[in-house]
This record gives structure tokens, sequence and C-alpha cells, in this order.
């Protein structure tokens, strides 16, 4: 028997976290309904589907993480990854997509052929045919594994936080953390009341700052229900917030001292040992890693079996974690809070565009793309949450600007018969353009601390620079020089 015939249609959306689903009601909404989802997880919801570890909970304020288009009756001010996969479902149903995605199904390769004028991608299961295709797989979304010697050989139990195995016991073990970032900072507080002893390990301490996570009273869920005008001028305020506290990140600014003052008073309030104080108070300028939100990350400390070790790790043995000054700790299960690869943009697949030119050869060691979503040389491709994205406050508002980028183009070049095509010069125009605002009034961003904004060559290829007010005036304007519609 032969292989059976590829399948054609209109775009391919690789993804169904908030990126895919975005697109592809955008995709609606601009007249275009004949996409599929391909996603190669069994569940929809990206990184929600994904992370399940205790505490999961998204750091920026719901009402501002969430669609413009979806309101929802949020039960607290930051949703936790149960709610926030409800929210993706709800949204899925409500905009009739559960028809247009296929679970399981793991994208392998995207090919531009040039003489149909249209992209090969091949899946695990099948390979379809699409004019257009939109990738939404996430920045956050390839776990980093360390290279410690030894870890092979750990005898106890060992997972990473983006792949959490719920069938261990963590009751009454000696457990080891590794990583103070975002993530750990909501998995230590979760679990310290379950286990013996906890160690955590810090290579570098981060800027923490209280949350204020807190249930929503009945009478403001009802206001928000009620009053559409008042929840979305709430909104506004979440954003409007946001603009004033990027200024911090002018690492000579009043706003600079402001937060790390902030930052300053809440670690000198929650922690009680002057050590441990010490060695949880950063040397490097508020905002030159991802700024921490946590309540309860630092009280944790002041529990007897909870220790912070502020040293890397050197080894694993088959007992315990080694660290650079030679101590060993013997646990029972290690858990990796060792971050993710952002910077190795779309390298779970291949993909080639004009001339078979393979994506990764064409970005060599810094990814581009024009405002992050297209890329010369590669016709009717179309990338969300794509390089220098990262930020802008809500990565949700930022996705919603990409997918209406997309769909407009994709609009247009159906309606003309054409291929969307971006300029080089005016993407090496950007790429100046980022460079000079990351060096502007000397950014926290590029303060030298161990962060995952940059690439071995020094390049910030993850963070955007300015505030989603910004990106969106430039989506909705700059868009129309960077890019072509070209007759096929």
């Amino acid at each position: 028997m032969g292989a059976a015939p590829a399948e054609t249609t209109g775009v391919v959306i690789i993804g169904s976290g908030f990126g895919g689903i975005a697109a592809a009601v955008k995709l609606l909404r601009s007249g275009v309904s004949d996409f599929v989802i391909l996603e190669q997880s069994e569940g929809i919801g990206g990184t929600w589907w994904d992370n399940r570890y205790p505490g999961c909970e998204v750091d920026i304020p719901s009402h501002a993480y969430s669609f413009s288009f979806m309101p929802h009756d949020w039960p607290r001010t930051h949703a936790g990854q149960p709610e926030l996969q409800r929210y993706a479902e709800a949204t899925v149903d409500r905009f009739g997509l559960r028809g247009h995605i296929r679970l399981g199904t793991r994208v392998e390769a995207v090919r531009w052929q040039e003489s149909e004028g249209h992209y090969r991608v091949e899946t695990g299961s099948g390979t379809l045919h699409a004019r257009f295709v939109i990738s939404a797989v996430g920045l956050l979304n390839v776990p980093r594994y360390p290279e410690w010697p030894g870890l092979e050989e750990f005898a106890g139990e060992s997972f990473h936080t983006a792949r959490w195995d719920h069938s261990v016991e963590l009751e009454g073990k000696r457990v080891a953390v590794v990583g103070t970032g975002s993530t750990a900072v909501q998995v230590v507080p979760a679990i310290a009341d379950r286990v013996a002893h906890l160690y955590v390990h810090q290579r570098e301490p981060g800027w923490v700052e209280p949350k204020g996570e807190r249930a929503f009273s009945a009478a403001e869920r009802e206001r928000f229900r009620r009053r559409p005008l008042y929840r979305r001028l709430y909104r506004y305020a979440l954003f409007a917030q946001s603009m004033g506290r990027f200024r911090a990140y002018d690492a000579g600014s009043r706003a600079q001292r402001r937060m790390r003052e902030l930052c300053l008073g809440y670690l000198d309030r929650a922690i009680r040992d002057p050590e441990t104080r010490r060695a949880l108070t950063p040397e490097y300028p508020w905002g030159c890693k991802r700024p921490i939100y946590a309540s309860s990350y630092y009280p944790a400390f002041n529990e007897p079996h909870v220790e912070l070790v502020p040293h890397p790790v050197r080894s694993v043995t088959p007992k315990g974690v080694v660290d650079v000054l030679g101590e060993e700790r013997e646990v029972d299960v290690l858990i990796l809070s060792t971050g993710f690869q952002p910077t190795r943009f779309l390298s779970a697949f291949t993909v080639t565009g004009t001339g078979g030119r393979d994506l990764q050869e064409y970005w060599g060691d810094r990814p581009r793309a024009f405002l992050g979503v297209t890329v010369p040389e590669f016709p009717n491709f179309f990338i969300l949450y794509g390089p220098n994205t990262n930020g802008g406050f809500s990565i949700i508002a930022q996705l919603e600007r990409q997918a209406e980028m997309a769909a407009r183009a994709i609009r247009a070049a159906r309606r003309k018969e054409a291929r969307v095509e971006t300029e080089p010069a005016a993407l090496e125009r950007y790429v100046r353009w980022l460079d000079r605002q990351f060096g502007k009034r000397a950014s926290a961003m590029e303060a030298g601390c161990n962060n995952y904004y940059h690439t071995p060559s020094g390049a910030n290829v993850t963070q955007w620079p300015r505030t989603h007010l910004a990106y969106y005036v430039l989506t909705k304007t700059l868009a129309r020089r960077g890019l072509t519609l070209r007759r096929r």
C-alpha cells in the first residue's frame, strides 16, 4: 500500500496554548476558517498543560493575563494552573475550536515548496500542505537539564518541575530543590510542610517582591460580572501601572531605587536569620533577571527544616547533592527547577524556507524576526512568542498583537492571491532599533547577571525592551512597512 495522500488546508497553527488559541480566534474574526491546530500534547493549554507542579500559579494579575475578547469570572487576583487550564478550555469551546485541534500530533518539519507556493508540514502521523503556517510553540517549553557529573547515577527520585512526577511521595522525605527562579519560589512553600527536610540550592539570588495574591470577594466578582465597563477599566489600570514600573529598568533611575528599596524592605521583614538575609540579597540591579513575585517563599526559610544552600551544585552522587564547596547533602528526591532553553527558538522541528534555507542556519547565534513575527526568506510563515517579544507586562496581550498581525497579513494575501514576504532591510533596521533600546539609559536587562535573555555572543534575543503600548502601536503601524505582498 502507498502512503496516504497529504491533506490540504489553508493555515496550520502549531501549538494549542494561549498563542495558538489567539491565532485561531483572530483568523476566525478575519474570515479565515480553514485552519488546523496541531498539538503534540494530549491536551490543550500549552505551558499550563505541561506545568502542573505544586503551587503553580501565574505571577501577572488574572484580569491582565487573559484575552481581551474572553472575559472570565476570575476567583483570585492571580490564577492557578487549574483555573488557567479551565480558561483555555472555555475559550476553545466559546469559539468552536475543538474541531480544528488535533492532539498528540508532533510536528517534525515545515518545508516551503516553491513551485506549489505552500508549506509541507510533516508530522508523526502524516503530512499536511498549507499555504500559511503560524508557529505558536511558546518560549519556555524545552526544559533545561543540567550536565552535573553523577546525575544519572542518583539513586533517589529526580525530575524537572515542568515534568513533575506526581507519583513520587514527598511526605517525610529529604528533598533538594535546585533553582530559585519564578518556578522554584512557588514549589518551595507548596511542598515545605510535606517534607522532612528541604534544601534549596541557589546559584544567585533574585529580587523578590510580595505578590499580594488573594481571593476576590463575592462583591468584587459580582461587580466584574455585571459591569463590563468597570472590568475593562480595571484591566486598563493594571496595564497603566505596569508602564510606571517599566521605568525601573533604567539602572540609574529613581524608580530603580524605589524597586530596590521595596524588595530589600520586604526581605528584612520576612526573613528572621541575618545570614539567610545576606545570602538572599542580590548584588545586581533590579530587572537584570526576571523579577520574582512571591508572598510565601521567604517565610518558608523561617521554618527549621528548610535550609538555603547559597552555592551552585557541582555534582550528584547516588545519595545526594554536592555543592561547589565540596559539601554533600543526602536527599531522597531531587527536583530540578533549572529553567528552560528560551534562546533556542523553534528548535523542536525543522523549518526551511526559499531555496531550502534552514531557519536555524539563517539565524546562527542570533534569532531575529521582524516585530518578532516574520523572517525574510520564509514566506507565509509567522512566529508567535518569537525573538524579543517576551515582556511588555502580559504575554497574552503580546500574543494577541502578534496573532492580529498574522491574521491581517493572511487575509490580505488571500484576497490578492499573493504571498507574504519580509523585507531584509526592514528586519535589519528593526534589530538595530532593538539594540539601541537595550543600550539606552543603561537598561538593567544588560547589567551582566545570569539571566536567560542572551545568546553566548551576548545578544538579548528574548526580551521586548519597551511597554506593551509601544508594541501595540508598532504592530499596527510598522508592520505595513516591513511586509510585502508579492504575486505568486
